[in-house]
């Protein structure tokens, strides 16, 4: 493989790497940081500063797994490292 093709292909997996770190960060640390002011907001009956930090993280990073996994293939796709199978 060309270097040139590497350094495209890690360009692209840094950038997809950062963006699913910053969507981490900001339901790992963000909405519980307002925690106190999201419970002043009641969704089917729970105050939602305890749903986000009960479930909604939750959700979140399972669909942030599956989102990183698609993109990843994409981009391994495109660069020519895709896995055969």
């Amino acid at each position: 493989m060309s270097s040139t093709k590497q350094e495209a292909w890690w360009a692209s997996t840094r950038g997809l790497m950062i963006t699913a770190l910053i969507v981490w960060f900001i339901f790992s640390f963000g909405i519980h940081m307002f925690a106190k002011t999201l419970n002043t907001i009641v969704v089917f009956g729970f105050p939602l500063g305890f749903y986000m930090a009960a479930q909604g993280s939750l959700i979140v990073f399972v669909a942030l797994l599956f989102w990183f996994a698609g993109a990843q293939d994409k981009i391994d796709r495109e660069h020519g490292f895709a896995e055969e199978g």
